[in-house]
């Protein structure tokens, strides 16, 4: 079994660089010995400016971030969850192209993809609903073609999309017919549901990977 997840954290102000540097090394180890241990499958860590966003792909139940990220818990900001305060707010999924099944049909185009890429985009607070509604019923009919490992998950009104290069592209249902949810969620004007400006000019703002395993 595979599962997915994915989640935001901030960092700090006026942390000692060294100090993180030395934190994310200790972290990598602890992610490869997971994953030498079957436990996980792929780890990826990206950060723009302050935030954090995190894809993980584990084997078993019950593996979080914050056991695996430990070493950068004391760096980080805190999130009040309903359960308390954690590093690690998780997001809530909201858009694929593929569900996972066997570890090895899940793995078999990885062995291509050359870039494992982590993008950003912030939603306007009132198109937050509107794009939420749309991805929702454009995976409910399963018949749109996407890449097999792209996953879109939302907090507050930020939007993490994980894919992979290059694409693979495939759909829920394995059909070959036109989507017709999509006529509705173009109609609707897609441009402006993002604040482009908090994006640097983008939708989807591409950000940099500080953790691949």
């Amino acid at each position: 079994m595979i599962l997915r997840s994915e989640y935001r954290g901030c960092v700090k102000e006026n942390i000692s660089e060294k100090a993180w540097e030395s934190a994310l090394e200790q972290t990598k180890l602890t992610v490869q010995e997971q994953k030498e241990q079957n436990k996980v499958l792929t780890v990826c860590l990206y950060q723009h400016k302050n935030m954090l966003f995190l894809y993980m792909e584990t084997l078993q139940e019950g593996i979080c971030p914050e056991t695996l990220f430990a070493p950068l818990a004391p760096y980080m900001e805190k999130w009040p969850e309903e359960n308390g305060l954690t590093p690690w707010a998780p997001m809530y999924h909201i858009y694929h192209h593929s569900i996972p099944g066997d570890v090895s049909e899940w793995v078999k185009e990885r062995a291509s993809n050359e870039n494992r890429i982590g993008r950003i985009a912030f939603l306007k607070p009132e198109k937050l609903f509107s794009y939420t509604y749309w991805h929702y019923a454009i995976v409910q009919e399963g018949l749109l073609k996407g890449d097999k490992y792209q996953y879109i998950s939302l907090h507050e009104n930020v939007l993490f999309s994980y894919f992979e290069e290059p694409r693979h592209n495939v759909n829920i249902t394995g059909k070959e017919e036109e989507s017709k949810v999509i006529d509705g969620w173009m109609a609707v004007d897609p441009e402006s549901h993002f604040d482009r400006e908090k994006a640097c000019g983008n939708n989807f703002l591409v950000i940099d990977p500080i953790l691949m395993v």
